[in-house]
């Protein structure tokens, strides 16, 4: 089932979401219809916030990205209750967008590689050291479940300038091409 992606101005996305455990209600089914949302936006990645559930999970398929890196043919992951324990190297910048941000993009500057636990769907623990555009992939979907959006890994300045581009998009007056949920949306 598809589910409605909330937009920019939604609580839930700021919100630091909590771990759980493998018998978490409708675990499963979450994250089938997390997949199917995500392809349906066209995403590489998406945090159960960003469908209403503060819980530790995110989903990534960076196939689409695999033409310019091939390195991300076939990485598909479920991260449950992921924990970043180090990122190293020198910043750089890549123009990210966010299914929670239709129409907008930024450059934001992220570590080129980072060390992870996590959880697969299966509760299986594993340790391991991603780099380039999967560590930046994670890194994205990673802020999701610690409540940090790509807007507050920009400059104040720049936030300012694009006020008005997110009032917008809280509001509803972006087209998405998705199901999506709008905070400020009249009814």
């Amino acid at each position: 089932m598809i589910l409605p992606i909330l937009a920019y101005g939604d609580p839930i996305l700021k919100k630091k979401a909590v771990p759980i455990d493998r018998d978490h209600p409708g675990l499963e089914e979450l994250i089938n219809n997390m997949w199917e949302t995500m392809y349906n936006a066209q995403g590489v990645g998406l945090a159960a916030p960003q469908v209403g559930h503060s819980i530790r999970l995110f989903i990534i398929d960076a196939n689409p990205f695999a033409e310019d890196h091939p390195e991300l043919k076939d990485f598909k992951k479920v991260f449950i209750n992921a924990e970043i324990i180090a990122e190293t190297g020198k910043e750089w910048l890549f123009n990210e967008g966010c299914l929670s941000f239709p129409e907008l993009r930024e450059d934001i500057n992220r570590k080129p590689t980072i060390v992870m636990r996590y959880q697969d769907e299966n509760f299986e623990p594993h340790e391991e050291t991603f780099s380039g555009m999967a560590a930046r992939i994670i890194q994205h979907e990673y802020d999701h479940i610690d409540g940090i959006l790509m807007v507050d890994r920009i400059s104040a300045l720049k936030r300012r300038l694009i006020r008005k581009k997110l009032t917008n998009i809280s509001k509803g007056v972006v087209n998405p091409g998705y199901l999506m949920k709008f905070p400020l949306k009249k009814r």
